[in-house]
């Protein structure tokens, strides 16, 4: 499919009056907001207790966190290149969007079912697939339900939520964990799963109509987003996602440098509440970074936000067992995914016309998810087979790697990752 430059540049730079006027947040981009915060609540209350569930009461190892991990990681891509396909058509769209939410909240709900790592790993990988499959339909929903001119607020909303939610599930989480235990976490996790998927079905429902009445084949589109530039721009994404790993891996981080004094108990909570911390920082991050993508484009935000992973992974591979320390190597983690969250959905939206925004939402995720498969089972080998502090000395130097990529992204007319008139 060969998309015109000039359509490309209406579809980005076309003047929106509710934009204008400042009504951008209208119901069916705080519905999209509102399902990523109940999705986010209900597979990060798994997510949180998921590192000591398969090392503790499973009997797993840290390389078989790793592995699981990554393997969903890769699924996850997969999912997201043919969701991204099937996500061009808009009745595709809306009820991939919706299905994906359901069978997401139902696996992982059903990890607290398993009695050994495989079969965590497979319910984990399960979740993790139809996770991938919703989200470019979802993004693809959220940029038809936006005004142009304000992709980056929005987007920043949205990962806003979801880092709040991020933020809800593990603070559920560690209270539950120490009243229900942790199996029965994660089955009421289903509940807020549940409630995302109706919130979903209203995005969908304000969103029809919106596009081109027409049906579209099911394809990746990649000599369109090729043409677009959608390969150039992706380049420092994929070396900043090579290093990128799970965040149960700063968990499990954590977890061993806190046990030092404590019981495996009190160290998990604690790191649980890190975790929280770091999504918080996320959250209260993401909506800022999304003015800045709207005046001065994504490339400037994605580097800071590379910059900050870098420094927080350069901290974890220290041996420091104080938790304000930790706090603060959290904290710029979670600085850095808001900052990087936002400027790479705001960048594919501003890039794309409506009709290959699933095929490009599709490629930023297999982008994402083949970057966190190999930077997750890399980190948890090296960790497994020299130490916890080389495997995250691994991760800074990838970092350090997509800093001098999103540097060498000179400006191009057709470049909106480094136009900031353009984003």
């Amino acid at each position: 499919m060969r998309v015109p430059s000039a359509g490309i540049a209406r579809a980005i730079e076309q003047p929106v009056e509710e934009a204008q006027a400042g009504r951008w947040l209208t119901r069916g981009v705080g519905s999209v907001g509102l399902a990523s915060f109940l999705s986010d609540s209900g597979h990060e209350m798994a997510t949180s207790v998921l590192p000591s569930f398969v090392t503790h009461t499973l009997g797993g190892s840290a390389g078989a966190l790793g592995l699981i991990e990554g393997v969903s990681d890769g699924l996850a891509g997969i999912a997201k290149l043919a969701g991204g396909s099937a996500a061009n058509d808009e009745t595709r769209r809306r009820n991939l969007a919706a299905g994906g939410y359901v069978l997401t909240g139902v696996a992982t709900a059903g990890i607290g079912a398993a009695t050994a790592v495989w079969q965590a790993g497979i319910l984990r990988a399960a979740a993790w697939a139809a996770r991938g499959a919703r989200g470019p339909a979802k993004n693809a929903l959220l940029a038809s339900l936006a005004p142009p001119e304000a992709y980056g607020r929005a987007f920043g909303y949205e990962r806003t939520m979801d880092h709040l939610g991020a933020v809800a599930g593990p603070l559920l989480a560690a209270g539950l964990v120490a009243t229900i235990g942790i199996r029965h976490t994660i089955y009421l996790s289903v509940i807020p799963g549940m409630l995302a998927a109706l919130a979903i079905v209203v995005a969908a429902r304000e969103a029809a109509g919106r596009g081109e009445a027409i049906r579209r084949r099911f394809h990746l589109e990649l000599g369109a987003l090729g043409e677009a530039g959608m390969v150039r721009a992706l380049a420092p994404v994929m070396l900043f996602e090579l290093g990128n790993c799970a965040t149960t891996l700063l968990i499990l981080r954590a977890t061993g440098l806190l046990h030092s004094g404590r019981s495996i108990a009190d160290a998990a909570a604690v790191a649980v509440l890190l975790f929280a911390a770091h999504n918080l920082v996320g959250s209260a991050l993401s909506y800022p970074a999304g003015h800045v993508v709207d005046r001065r484009g994504p490339r400037v935000v994605f580097g800071v936000g590379v910059v900050l992973f870098g420094l927080a992974y350069a901290g974890l591979a220290l041996s420091a067992h104080g938790w304000p320390l930790l706090l603060l190597f959290f904290a710029l983690a979670g600085a850095g995914m808001g900052l990087t969250d936002t400027a790479e959905s705001a960048l594919v939206a501003r890039l794309l016309p409506n009709e290959l925004r699933g095929s490009g939402f599709g490629l930023l995720g297999g982008v994402q998810s083949l970057g966190d498969f190999v930077s997750s089972a890399a980190v948890g080998l090296v960790w497994t087979v020299v130490s916890p502090g080389a495997a995250f000395i691994l991760a800074a130097a990838w970092m350090g790697l997509s800093v001098a990529a999103t540097a060498a992204v000179s400006p191009r007319r057709r470049d909106r990752f480094s136009d900031p008139k353009t984003g």
